[in-house]
């Protein structure tokens, strides 16, 4: 199976950029419903991805950076605790499932490391029920 039957392209995914505010990055998140976004570099290469973990910390760790003040603090300041792995396009599903177990998502990059787009965990666990399904009736 190649991993690009699950990939949901980057016209359809929501990405920041290191340059976009935290208050920019909060509302949305808290409008799409999102616990972590991916993050683009200006030249559309994976940066990372921020979660709500990073951004909990961030304010907690920096008294003075509050909801009020957010929209002068960019993504480029808040650290990112876990270092989101990306694939790519022409990775083995081997690849894939190590890091899907991990990851609510996998950043999907071309031959010269332009995002272009995520596989969501919740795809791949969808095919991997229907397989197994499909194995347990051919077995009865």
């Amino acid at each position: 199976m190649n991993i690009a039957f699950f990939l949901l392209p980057k016209r359809e995914v929501v990405c920041l950029t290191p340059t976009t505010t935290l208050r920019q990055t909060l509302e949305k998140m808290e409008h799409h419903r999102y616990t972590a976004v991916p993050v683009l570099h200006e030249d559309g290469t994976y940066a990372g991805t921020i979660t709500e973990g990073d951004l909990l910390w961030y304010f907690k760790n920096n008294s003075q950076v509050t909801f009020e003040t957010a929209h002068r603090h960019s993504l480029s300041e808040v650290p990112l605790r876990l270092q989101h792995q990306s694939v790519r396009i022409d990775a083995t599903m081997e690849d894939l499932l190590k890091l899907v177990q991990t990851q609510n998502f996998v950043a999907v990059v071309d031959d010269t490391d332009r995002f272009i787009g995520i596989v969501r965990r919740s795809e791949v666990i969808d095919y991997c029920a229907k397989l197994a399904l499909k194995d347990a009736q051919a077995a009865r």
